[in-house]
């Protein structure tokens, strides 16, 4: 009777097994077709892979800016100062030391890429590991975090900018840590909100009732899920990361005399509008196409991973 019995009480308990260890398991299966869509999506999206072509051009252009440079960006030349736009062997210009300008372009290039993509990848870090603590620990932890966030998020983040860089002083170290201030409370507001909603699904309750720890949960099942959308809302700060980081250097607070960096070189560059007006726009436009270049990109992501703001 026992020899009877087991095989059947076996066999009610493990398909009950299986379908729980489906159930814990399925967001990962998930997220990796949903990965290859989302590539698919991107590639499709004409707008999006016009803007990562362009991206994609200003990096190279910055990192290979000492060998393509057609002049020394350094050389000052008081003979040669502010000359226009498409003179012998100065394509773009020179500035208000005769400096190449086209040069000082593409090696300043490196600055304002660098300012606006580090000071974002620090914020990620920062700011989803404090949003993805409060959102799964949830009640006190979470009222404890997100209310010391809300002070910081509170304050303009051109304001906000400023004032922490005018704190600190001049200098790209100062820049870096003023801006990745600026940008944690608000990564970490986006990944609490998510990891809110991941926490309360179904299948984090399967892995919880299948007797996983927390850690492995958050590790398996909740990343996989959050780091999307928050990656996708971060790719849109790296825009307003350069303009800060421009901003800060146009008023002196940021990148310091001689490196060329966007943002300064408008700054030295003002006092020729008058006169040069278009050679004094050209770091700006440099600026707003990079913006715009990473906001389309960022829209691309958003629209191919189907993300609701």
């Amino acid at each position: 009777m026992t020899t009877a019995t087991t095989p059947g009480l076996s066999a009610a308990v493990k398909p009950a097994a299986t379908s729980a260890a489906a159930a814990a398991n399925a967001p990962v299966a998930r997220s990796r077709g949903h990965g290859a869509n989302v590539l698919r999506r991107l590639v499709r999206n004409p707008v999006a892979m016009v803007a990562a072509a362009i991206i994609v051009l200003l990096v190279a252009m910055a990192i290979f800016a000492p060998w393509i440079s057609p002049a020394d960006p350094f050389a000052t030349s008081m003979l040669k100062r502010l000359k226009p736009i498409g003179t012998e062997g100065h394509l773009l210009g020179t500035d208000e030391l005769g400096r190449d300008l086209l040069s000082r372009l593409m090696l300043g290039a490196r600055l304002s890429l660098f300012m606006g993509i580090a000071p974002v990848i620090m914020a990620f870090v920062i700011g989803s590991a404090i949003g993805i603590l409060a959102g799964y620990a949830g009640g006190f932890v979470n009222t404890a975090l997100m209310r010391c966030i809300d002070v910081l998020y509170a304050f303009p983040s051109v304001l906000l900018a400023i004032a922490l860089s005018g704190a600190l002083g001049a200098g790209i170290t100062n820049s870096l840590i003023s801006l990745t201030i600026v940008f944690v409370p608000q990564i970490a507001r986006i990944a609490e909100s998510v990891t809110t909603q991941v926490r309360r699904s179904d299948y984090v309750d399967a892995a919880r009732a299948s007797g996983a720890g927390a850690f492995t949960i958050v590790r398996r099942h909740v990343l996989g899920n959050v780091v999307g959308p928050i990656f996708v809302y971060s790719t849109s700060l790296i825009s307003v990361a350069m303009i800060l980081a421009s901003g800060l250097s146009f008023l002196g607070l940021g990148v310091k005399p001689p490196q060329p960096e966007w943002g300064l070189m408008l700054n030295t560059l003002r006092t020729a509008i008058y006169t040069q007006p278009w050679v004094a726009a050209l770091p700006g436009v440099f600026i707003f196409i990079t913006s715009v270049s990473f906001n389309m990109l960022a829209d691309g992501l958003r629209s191919a991973m189907e993300v609701k703001q």
